[in-house]
This record gives structure tokens, sequence and C-alpha cells, in this order.
């Protein structure tokens, strides 16, 4: 029950309005989901909307969004990143409001020199505050086939998964006054664009553009996600007797934690918890409650 007197009204209002079901994209069309938004043809739908491509070349990158909001949502598309020496690229796929005090959930992919490994970037903004950044190596090669990257929001949680094992996991504080991401409906984007002055090895490794054009190739889209429409979330109905499905209210069980600690122990290369120098002042506040 405390949580019921803790959750917003919105929230509230989308427990008690999931009978409603509209266009949940289950591996559906990326004609149907997405438009590309810039690149100049660039950015391509093929193979009868089951696969989309974006391609960097010295003119210019591209990129895509989705045609739909979303409020709350297990968000999960399936990566092949940029093979080869792809220094100085990034390939990023995150959810975002608009505006000056936007929410934002991050995952940016920062290539390498060839055989070196990707960085997976994320972050969580909050109000147009970000600033919490956790960096990743991955146990794969996110090049050779296509691997399934998620997000998992409700309004408890956010999640950050690769091949379901989770990378980090941004809880809910409002009842210590720290910000969560709970008002604002968000759009999917991703984009492939050239940042060579930070993104390899804090901007020492340039871009290389004989290599070019260089491409990241998607699939099999899903969102069993509330879909904001006329000013109100739409969710799909909640199977609480399916194991994993319900989403809404889903947390890391104990095997979950377990992974996460492991990649974390392993696999993170930056903690924005662990960086004192950062924040002279102080740690921010979440650091001190996970």
């Amino acid at each position: 029950m405390d949580f019921l007197k803790n959750t917003s009204k919105l929230s509230l209002l989308l427990i008690f309005s999931c009978s409603c079901l509209l266009s949940i994209a289950n591996a559906g069309s990326f004609y149907q989901d997405f438009d590309i938004t810039w690149g100049d043809g660039r950015g391509k739908i093929v193979n009868n909307g089951q696969l989309l491509s974006l391609s960097l070349d010295k003119t210019s990158g591209s990129g895509f969004q989705s045609k739909h909001e979303y409020l709350y949502g297990k968000i999960d598309m399936q990566l092949k990143l940029v093979p080869g020496n792809s220094a100085g690229t990034v390939t990023a796929y995150y959810l975002s409001s608009q505006g000056p005090t936007h929410d934002e959930i991050d995952f940016e992919f920062l290539g390498n020199l060839t055989g070196d490994p990707y960085t997976v970037h994320t972050n969580v903004f909050t109000q147009g505050k970000g600033n919490r950044e956790m960096q990743f190596k991955l146990w794969f090669d996110p090049t050779k086939d296509f691997h399934t990257y998620s997000v998992l929001w409700n309004p408890r949680h956010v999640i950050f998964m690769v091949d379901n094992v989770p990378l980090r996991d941004y809880k809910n504080l409002e009842s210590k006054g720290i910000a969560f991401p709970k008002n604002q409906p968000m759009r999917i984007y991703s984009s492939l664009w050239n940042a060579d002055d930070w993104a390899t090895r804090g901007g020492l490794v340039k871009t290389d553009w004989s290599q070019a054009p260089f491409t990241a190739s998607y699939r099999n889209f899903n969102a069993n996600a509330c879909v904001w429409s006329s000013g109100s979330a739409k969710c799909p109905p909640l199977q609480t007797n399916v194991a994993g499905d319900n989403w809404f209210n889903q947390e890391l069980d104990s095997t979950s934690l377990a992974r996460m600690r492991w990649v974390q122990r392993n696999y993170m290369v930056y903690n924005y918890c662990t960086d004192g120098k950062r924040f002279p002042q102080g740690l921010p506040p979440e650091c001190n409650m996970n």
C-alpha cells in the first residue's frame, strides 16, 4: 500500500486503464513504427519492412524516430553495430521527450579501432538534467551478429538490458527528493553520426573516412508499452499470471540482480557514482541510496 500512496495520479490512471490496447508494436514493420528523419537516403528500410539500416559517410550520418510516443514500457530492439574500424562513430539509441526540461533514457555505442571493444554508454536525464553516466564493455562482439538492447521503464525502475542481462537499474527515489522520468511521454530515436572529437579515447582516435560508409542495422523491434495518444496513455493488458510479462510492476529478482552485479564487477568501465573528482562538492544523492 505504501507504493500506491506514493504513486502519482498519472501512474494510477495508467494502472487502471490497462484494459485499453493501442498500437502495440509486437515485431511489426519498421514502415509501421518508424520514420527515417534525416540522412538524405542514408537510412533505409528493406526486406519488406523487417530490416532498417543507418549509414554514415564524410558528408552526413542518418537517423530515425518512432511514430508513437510512449509513457512507460518494455522496449526491445536488435542491433548489429558498425563492424571493423568504427573509431569516431557513435550509434545512439534512446528515448527522449522534448524541451529544456526533457527526460531521456540513453544507449550510445562508441566505436573503436578494429579488434578493440565497443563502449556502451548509458545515461538517464530527468527534467533536463543528466550527468548519470555509466559505461560498459560487452562480453561479445556486437558487430558479428544481432543482439537485443532493451529498456524496461515503469513507475519504479529504468533498467538497461543487453540480451536480457541487466546492466544498470535507475530506481525511483522521488521519496528522497530525486527526480524520476514519469510525466513526459518519449519517442524512440536512433542515429549514426561522427563524434571523433570525443567518442574514442577521448577524441584521440579520429574517424578513418577511407572505411566509409559505416553501417548499423536494426531488426525485431518490440514495444510492450503504453502509447501516448490525445493526452493520455493507452496500455496493453497486464498478464500478471505470465512470468516476466508484467513489465509495469517488474523489478529485478535475485537471479537478475546477480547477473547485474556480475556485469558491473567485470565489464563496467565508468560509474558517475564513484567519480569524486567530477563531483568535488559530493556525489549525487542517489549514489548513496542504491
